[in-house]
């Protein structure tokens, strides 16, 4: 039996941790500092560590006895908990979206003989998978758009949003400048950009607005198009444009009152308890990713949608069902010996590999998390 440390018990963390040990495969330990969520999780029958995963030293003390680690640290933790992870002589499965180029522990990886997935989410996560296994049965991809999304089910003004996932992440998401590719060259526009409205089946009509999504495939995929849109509902890009504009999001103190504030520390300690999801709120997760390519000199066009609903049986979140379990069966995948390239693998690298997207697809799908093909 494989020894699996998931590092970090929130909301996703704890998804996989309890999908990891429900049938006995793996022996799975879960280190966090917060001992509210790691009671939970102990309740359930699952080992837990105490741990302070913002120290290096913790982290590697933490998957010491491990065979395999899966990160679920907020993102601004993501990066240098990877490094300790493949500092300790562990390979690791990634969940964190850490805004720091990840191929620059491909070298210590490498040296170390590790696997480090990164990216291995909902998106990034299955977008890559998608784009990498198309990489490999087309001749040329020309385009690639996806356009993602996870929203509340009821809309509660005055910002009609809460977060599936750490909500520091989501204001990265609004405040981090936006790549994406167009005729070959990588463009940067601000977050929130280039705004359109797009309808889908079983919700309607979002809003989708650029965000720095993109990530690893600006260089991986040699397409003269790409770019990842954000959705929400009507309305949302303009209250959040408003605050950054204003410069509520803003990092540098100002002085309030006689006290140094940064404006960013009162917004979130504004914003994140009405954005926080509690217990009974469901939501959705809505996905759809188009390739555009050529095969024997014809054109092809594939397109991926996903829809994903809130759990009531479980009362686990879409956003923790869609992210999660593509975390989880990519930690299956690796398990198993199907993805053996040492070093870092962003999605698309594993999704090259001939039946990885199909086996972490049909692991998503015991979950009732499926995803439905188009081609034409």
């Amino acid at each position: 039996m494989k020894k699996i440390c998931v590092l970090g018990a929130g909301r996703v963390g704890a998804t996989m941790a309890l999908d990891l040990a429900r049938d006995g495969e793996f022996d799975v330990t879960v280190a966090d500092r917060s001992e509210k969520a790691l009671g939970r999780l102990a309740e359930r029958g699952l080992r837990i560590q105490p741990r302070e995963l913002s120290q290096a030293s913790e982290v590697r003390a933490a998957v010491q006895g491990a065979d395999l680690v899966v990160g679920a640290v907020p993102g601004f933790m993501g990066f240098e908990t990877m490094r300790a992870v493949l500092e300790a002589g562990k390979p690791i499965v990634d969940i964190s979206f850490f805004p720091e180029d990840p191929f620059l522990l491909d070298g210590l990886a490498r040296e170390k003989g590790l696997i480090a997935v990164m990216d291995a989410g909902v998106a990034p996560g299955c977008d890559n998978l998608i784009v990498g296994d198309l990489q490999r049965r087309l001749d040329s991809i020309e385009n690639f758009e996806c356009y993602v999304g996870g929203l509340p089910a009821i809309r509660t003004w005055p910002f009609e949003y809460k977060a599936g996932f750490s909500p520091v992440d989501v204001v990265e998401e609004y405040t981090r400048p936006a790549r994406y590719v167009a005729h070959g060259k990588e463009i940067v526009m601000p977050a929130l950009s280039e705004p359109e409205l797009m309808d889908f089946p079983g919700v309607g009509t979002l809003e989708a607005f650029n965000t720095d999504g993109l990530r690893s495939l600006i260089h991986t995929v040699d397409a003269p198009f790409k770019k990842e849109k954000t959705l929400r509902y009507p309305g949302h890009i303009e209250k959040m444009r408003m605050l950054r504009e204003a410069g509520f999001f803003g990092l540098e103190p100002i002085d309030v009152g006689g006290v140094k504030v940064a404006p960013m520390d009162l917004t979130t300690r504004l914003l994140f308890p009405m954005w926080q999801m509690e217990e009974d709120d469901e939501d959705f997760t809505v996905m759809r990713v188009i390739v555009d390519g050529t095969k024997d000199g014809k054109p092809e066009r594939h397109v991926w949608d996903l829809l994903d609903r809130y759990d009531r049986d479980t009362k686990i979140t879409s956003m923790a069902r869609s992210t999660g379990y593509a975390c989880t069966a990519t930690v299956r995948l690796v398990a198993a010996g199907l993805y053996t390239r040492k070093g870092i693998a962003p999605p698309e690298y594993v999704g090259r590999e001939e039946g990885c997207w199909e086996f972490i697809r049909k692991d998503l799908a015991k979950h009732n998390v499926t995803w439905v093909e188009t081609r034409s």
